[in-house]
């Protein structure tokens, strides 16, 4: 108990914010008329975002603790109880996905014409799923609603998606499902070596040998590197990005990609320190080449979803750099970089799938001179391209300044291979540009071309105020993880990283 504040609001909170959108996915199952499901949806998604502001206004930002603790019995005979509650890092990431629920169905409004009702069903469904993951202090629940998570995606992308949908989900579905799989097998494991229970920081707490650590830490790492994704498990996301709807596209970039590197500080560094110290460099090489690896691939794209699906391997790269480089400043920005990486990147999908209504295609070489065409539409694809490539001012570049200073700390040779990636990064974001604004329309599309409406351009300008706002104050973020960071990292103690690979591997024999 002395790690947690309980709910002092006086209702609620938390379990309002992540079954609300629940609610309203059952309305709508009970709805005919399209124009009645669409606002629904979103009058439950701008719901959602207006009740969890509290959790932002009420937070106690000078304490590591649990805070709007809510506990109640659930299979006793398991030792199991549905308890949800947030920390300095959680708190991100349930408003965020809040955020995103709401930006995925404006961005759907008149993209999405058949099977209306199913769409935002399961839109909703997952922004459920989406907000009790990071919520959940149950790992039993955590697991549930992990896998939840999986179906709504699946028909996203199977019956909204491209030609090649059904490849792309069941590809989705195939890799996400082996490393849920052995997570699976971790957590059962984990049940019994930590006394009998699924409480996430009753388990945090819990000394485990070395040996164990590591398997444990493998089995976690599979699912967790699955959804981040790392290199070489990465291969789904273009199949997947390039396929699904504009909604589908924001929420992976947006949220399901966090939940992998959310998993790493949840589960894997306060649980298995020992392990992490141990796999530490290993982690730190890998991203590393998706960093760069990522960054050359999107070069070459000729579609514009894929490129950005490229892009977003090598900006997970610099994430899971930082959480690993084991220290408060790359921690921090890590974890702050997650959040701009889901802004920018989903307002960059939204954007495409703005044109791609207009124009029915992907192909960059296709466009050319939207600059003239449709200048509003220039003015937010320029913004947010600025952010994503780490321009000064913008919201991305204090995330990768963070993640840059933090990685040189730990060592000097990662930091300077990392830059690479940053310069990789304004390379293929101006090379874009170059060719989709610039020089005269192509006749292939011209006619098809007209400008931003109202309803387009409003659902953006939230992101644009935070690209700014968050680039020239990223305290606002910041100050609400760093107890929560300092405390996770207090778990590795000093000189931690001097166990090394060799000596974990030879216990692991032992």
């Amino acid at each position: 108990m002395e790690d947690i504040i309980l709910n002092r609001l006086g209702y609620p909170i938390l379990s309002i914010t992540i079954f609300l959108p629940l609610a309203g996915a059952l309305l709508i199952s009970l709805l005919r008329n399209a124009y009645a499901i669409r606002w629904t949806a979103l009058l439950t998604t701008f719901a959602t975002l207006v009740v969890s502001l509290p959790l932002y206004i009420h937070f106690d930002k000078t304490t590591y603790k649990m805070q709007f603790v809510e506990s109640y019995p659930w299979i006793p005979a398991w030792n199991l109880n549905y308890t949800v509650g947030v920390d300095g890092i959680s708190i991100l990431f349930v408003l965020l996905s809040a955020l995103i629920g709401m930006l995925c169905v404006l961005a759907s409004w008149k993209a999405i014409q058949e099977k209306v009702k199913l769409f935002y069903m399961a839109i909703l469904l997952m922004e459920t799923a989406m907000t009790g993951v990071f919520a959940a202090m149950d790992l039993f629940l955590f697991y549930i609603l992990w896998e939840a998570m999986l179906v709504p995606m699946f028909l996203l992308i199977g019956i909204w998606g491209g030609s090649n949908r059904v490849y792309a989900a069941i590809k989705f579905v195939l890799f996400t499902l082996a490393g849920s799989v052995l997570m699976l097998v971790g957590i059962i494991a984990l049940y019994y070596a930590g006394g009998g229970t699924f409480d996430i920081l009753a388990l945090a707490k819990a000394h485990y040998p070395v040996n164990l650590q590591i398997w444990l830490f493998l089995a976690f790492f599979a699912a967790f590197a699955v959804k981040v994704p790392m290199f070489p498990l990465h291969t789904w996301l273009p199949d997947a990005h390039t396929e699904a709807p504009t909604a589908g596209s924001v929420i992976l970039a947006g949220i399901l990609l966090k939940m992998g590197a959310y998993g790493f500080l949840r589960f894997s560094m306060p649980m298995f320190p020992d392990a992490v110290k141990i796999f530490f460099m290993p982690m730190l090489i890998l991203s590393l080449i998706a960093i760069v690896y990522g960054a050359f691939v999107t070069l070459m794209q000729k579609d514009i979803k894929r490129l950005i699906a490229y892009s977003s391997v090598s900006h997970m790269g610099f994430v899971t750099l930082g959480l690993f480089s084991l220290n408060q400043t790359g921690m921090e920005g890590g974890i702050f970089q997650m959040i701009n990486h889901g802004i920018v990147t989903g307002a960059l999908f939204t954007c495409i799938g703005v044109i791609y209504e207009r124009t029915h295609t992907r192909i960059i070489e296709d466009y050319g001179g939207l600059a003239r065409a449709v200048p509003i539409f220039t003015v937010f694809f320029t913004i947010f391209a600025l952010a994503g490539s780490g321009f000064p001012g913008t919201n991305s570049f204090m995330g990768e300044f963070l993640i840059l200073s933090g990685a040189f700390k730990t060592k000097m040779a990662m930091g300077a291979i990392s830059i690479m990636g940053v310069i990789l990064g304004v390379a293929y974001m101006v090379w874009l540009y170059y060719r989709i604004f610039l020089f005269d329309v192509n006749p292939k599309v011209k006619e098809h071309l007209r400008d931003m409406g109202m309803r387009e351009a409003l659902m953006l300008v939230p992101l644009v105020f935070l690209v700014f706002y968050l680039g020239m104050q990223p305290s606002v973020l910041i100050s609400y993880m760093q107890a929560s960071v300092q405390h996770l990292l207090d778990r590795f103690g000093a000189g931690g990283q001097e166990i090394t690979a060799v000596k974990g591997i030879i216990e692991v024999l032992k």
